[in-house]
Formats: C-alpha cells, sequence, structure tokens
C-alpha cells in the first residue's frame, strides 16, 4: 500500500468512526505496553491561535499526548504561543492557517482559539476542508455567521464544540434537575450580571503607531476579515474584546457561560425582542463621549422569550455588565452572596416559588443553591476531587470526532453547534442592541439625534429585525477583500 493510501485508510477509519475488528488491529498492550495509542487510531490535530487560551485548548486536545499535534498556527509565536511550541516541538508552525490548511491535507481536526473576529473564517475554512472543529466562545464574531457555521456542520458531517468549557460542568445536572421537578413552579425571570469588562473599555480607539508593533507579530493576518490599518497598540493580545471591529465586548467574554445556563435549564431559543441601554462616559460638560466603534462601559440588556417545554410561561431574561448587579433578594440572606464571591457574576432564575442562584459556568467554582419562598434551602454538591481539566471539554469532542458524526459520543457533546449556534446568536442579540442604541443621524434643525432607542423586534427564524431596519447591518458584518463569510 503506497503512503497515501495509508494515510486515506487512517483519515477513513477516524472520520467515520468505524469500530476496527481484531482481524486487523492488534491489542495495544501488545504493540506497546499498556496505554500504548496505534498511530492509526490517533487524531491529527492543529491550533489555529496557539497562545493565551489556544494553550490550554490545544493541551487539553491533545489528552497528555494520546493524539497527535502536528501544526501550530499563531501570528506572534513570541508571544505566549512560545509556550505552546515547548509543549509541542515537532508541530509544524504557521501565520496563515488558510497554508497550514491547504498543504497539510492530514490534519483531522483544529482548535480555534483566536481573538474573536477570526472565529468564523477561519472555522468555515477549516469546515469547508473536512476538519472537525472546536470554536472558542463566542462561537462567532455575529449572528450571521453563527448561522452560517451551525448549517454547515450538520452539512459537512463535522463534529463541533464551542469552548464554552462550563457546559460540561456535571453541576448543571443539579439545576437541570431542580428546574424540570418544578420546584420553582411558573419561571417568568431570569437576571444575569457579570464584572466585565476587566480590560480598558468606553474610551476613544487607541491611535495607529507602526513603531510600536512588536518584531514578530503578523499584523495583516491578526486583522484578518477587519479593514487593514496601522498597527494599533493595546489590542494584541487581548485588549482587543472592547473594539466591534475585533471583539464582542463583556458579552461576547462570559456570555457564553452565564447565559448557557438559564439557556439551556429552559430549553430558550430565539428572542423575540431586545432592547437595552449603555453608560455615558463625559469628560466635559453635557456633552457625552461618542465612540461607536468601541464597546460600552457598561450596559443593561433585557430579552424576551416565548414559552417552553421547560418553563412553561413567556421569560424575561436581563443583562447587567460593568459591574451592576441585580438587587438582592428578599429570600436570599442579606450577607450571603448571589451568584459567585462577592456577587460579581451570577444567574438567578425567578420562579413563583423560589430562586436558584449560581456563579458563572466556567472554570470558576459554579456555587449553584436553591432558595424557596416557604424557608427550604438545597445546595449543589460539592465537584468530585481530581475533575479532568475543564471537566474534559476538550477530550470529549475529541472522542466524537473519532466516533464519528451523529454518534452517541457527538450527540452526548453539550456545546456541539446545534445547541452553540442558537445560544451564541442569543448573546450577541445583546451586542446588536447595544450598537443599534448608538445610531445617529442629524435632525432637520442640524443635531444629531439618536434615532434607535427602541425595543427591536426579532424574527430569530429570518434573522430579522423588523421595525428598524437601519439595525440589520449589525446581523453580520463587511469582510476585507479575501476573508469574506
Amino acid at each position: 500500500m503506497s503512503k497515501k493510501e495509508k494515510e486515506n485508510s487512517r483519515r477513513s477509519f477516524i472520520k467515520n468512526g468505524a469500530i476496527a475488528s481484531s482481524f486487523f488491529i492488534v491489542p495495544r498492550n501488545v504493540l506497546g505496553g499498556i496505554g500504548f495509542v496505534s498511530p492509526s487510531d490517533q487524531l491529527n490535530l492543529a491550533a489555529i491561535g496557539a497562545g493565551g487560551k489556544g494553550r490550554s485548548d490545544i493541551k487539553n486536545a491533545s489528552v497528555n499526548g494520546r493524539e497527535r499535534v502536528t501544526a501550530l498556527c499563531d501570528v506572534d509565536f513570541s508571544g505566549s504561543a512560545a509556550d505552546t511550541v515547548k509543549l509541542f516541538p515537532n508541530a509544524k508552525r504557521f501565520a496563515d492557517y488558510r497554508e497550514m490548511l491547504d498543504t497539510m491535507k492530514d490534519i483531522d481536526a483544529v482548535t480555534i482559539s483566536t481573538p474573536d473576529h477570526v472565529h468564523g473564517p477561519a472555522a468555515k475554512y477549516a469546515m469547508e476542508r473536512g476538519k472537525h472543529v472546536y470554536v472558542q466562545k463566542p462561537m462567532t464574531h455575529n449572528i450571521r455567521e453563527a448561522r452560517l457555521l451551525t448549517e454547515m456542520a450538520r452539512k459537512y458531517k463535522i463534529v463541533s464544540q464551542m469552548g464554552n468549557q462550563g457546559a460540561s460542568n456535571p453541576l448543571l445536572k443539579t439545576v437541570q434537575m431542580w428546574v424540570d421537578s418544578g420546584k420553582l413552579g411558573k419561571i417568568g425571570k431570569v437576571q444575569i450580571w457579570t464584572n466585565r469588562p476587566v480590560w480598558p473599555q468606553g474610551g476613544a480607539m487607541p491611535k495607529p503607531d507602526d513603531s510600536l508593533k512588536p518584531k514578530d507579530l503578523d499584523w495583516d493576518m491578526w486583522l484578518g476579515p477587519s479593514e487593514f490599518k496601522p498597527f494599533t497598540p493595546n489590542m494584541h493580545p487581548f485588549n482587543w474584546r472592547g473594539w466591534w471591529d475585533y471583539g464582542t465586548g463583556a458579552l461576547g467574554d462570559v456570555g457564553c457561560h452565564l447565559i448557557d445556563i438559564p439557556f439551556r435549564t429552559l430549553g430558550l431559543k430565539y428572542p423575540t425582542d431586545a432592547e437595552c441601554s449603555v453608560a455615558s462616559v463625559y469628560t466635559k460638560m453635557w456633552n457625552a463621549d461618542y465612540n461607536p466603534e468601541g464597546c460600552p462601559a457598561s450596559s443593561f440588556i433585557t430579552l424576551h422569550f416565548g414559552e417552553t417545554l421547560k418553563s412553561k410561561s413567556k421569560i424575561e431574561m436581563t443583562w447587567s455588565d460593568g459591574g451592576i448587579r441585580p438587587s438582592h433578594p428578599d429570600i436570599i440572606p442579606a450577607n450571603e452572596d448571589i451568584g459567585g464571591t462577592n456577587s460579581a457574576n451570577g444567574v438567578m432564575i425567578i420562579g413563583e416559588k423560589g430562586i436558584i442562584t449560581t456563579n458563572i459556568n466556567d472554570s470558576s467554582p459554579m456555587m449553584p443553591k436553591l432558595f424557596l419562598n416557604d424557608g427550604t434551602r438545597e445546595l449543589g454538591p460539592d465537584l468530585p476531587k481530581n475533575m479532568e481539566s475543564e471537566y474534559g471539554h476538550q477530550r470529549l469532542w475529541v472522542d466524537a470526532c473519532k466516533a464519528g458524526f451523529k454518534s452517541k459520543e457527538h450527540l452526548g457533546l453539550t456545546s456541539s453547534f446545534d445547541y452553540a449556534g442558537p445560544m451564541t446568536e442569543t448573546v450577541l442579540m445583546g451586542n446588536l442592541a447595544i450598537r443599534s442604541y448608538m445610531l445617529r443621524r442629524e435632525d432637520s434643525k442640524g443635531k444629531m439625534e439618536f434615532f434607535a432607542r427602541k425595543k427591536l423586534l426579532w424574527d430569530g427564524e429570518n434573522m430579522r429585525i423588523t421595525n428598524l431596519e437601519e439595525a440589520n447591518q449589525f446581523v453580520g458584518r463587511t469582510y476585507r477583500k479575501g476573508w469574506e463569510v
């Protein structure tokens, strides 16, 4: 058999998730001792975005060396990605994921851990080439991309997972049990809050300065689908989160952790409307600063959802960021945190009989608690000791890749795109409302008026605001030539 034929055979085995028979697979303990993994039974993995969160994503996906990491792609290997190179010194290195995927055709699956604006383009490019994808949260930069990737995963039979690792936290089952058992009665309201942003946000965009660009940073590749501009300091590697061209603000950072809890347990789908208000910043009297290119210092979002099988009633969901949190409910002792430590982040699911409160659902202690109006109080169990890193979220995806599309492993994933797509769209609806809130134009008297500060009615199936056409520009985005999605 030729080398090419052998590789095709290996890829077919992995893609289809076939169960190997004893006629041609020698037991692993005979081949190389207990724990030995045959090369034909390994995935070839690659990372798009190898620094920061990308390091833990590809490390966890490798399952302590059980799988083979063959390539790393990053725009700056002098930064934190250098530590990932040390973990996988034999992996080939690339700056352009398109070159990596076109030249290394034996890659089976990729982790995508770039800034938000590259999630959609990179995932689309990989999926079109038959690669399974693990994409960091939020799944995409905008709603249209989320819908597109969800449909593509089905079309190309891709095993997908979004990187909101808290979705695999076993304590979610406790919250689900409390909801499903009817302990809260009819549920009508959800309140969510966060201390994000914890990076610079709400001010003016820094001025470009090419002289400050790190020597090894490929700035053109970093910009990806965004409009080209000279190097802008204080963007790479983290503070891009606060700028609409690249990031998705506080909602994009932790919305897929926090909103996931009620979205999942209540069986929600698309909201029916969205409205918001945002903080005003004044650096001079009477004239609020206007920086529509960036996310606000804080915001308050309201979304409504129709009845579901879980909730049996319409749901109002509120989101607040910038450290603004809801009032402390009377049935929760005044000296007790709501949500997480110091009440910095949290979720409250509010029913006619009581309240469920939890912390952020990432790698923080989730701390689920049930408070009923009759004084009953229940606490969720402690997590098992020696829990797998990030609840095995990446490893479960890898196992599903090997088992195949529509396998029980694939269907058991907690954040495949069939679920993560609609949930991400809901998260990004908040940003659509924020960006619409900042729309303004000159009125008949020559003064600037904010004309979009209203409740936006949303047709989720068709991805359209039905009562303000100008808001629909934020359903998608404009792409730089060569980066279209």
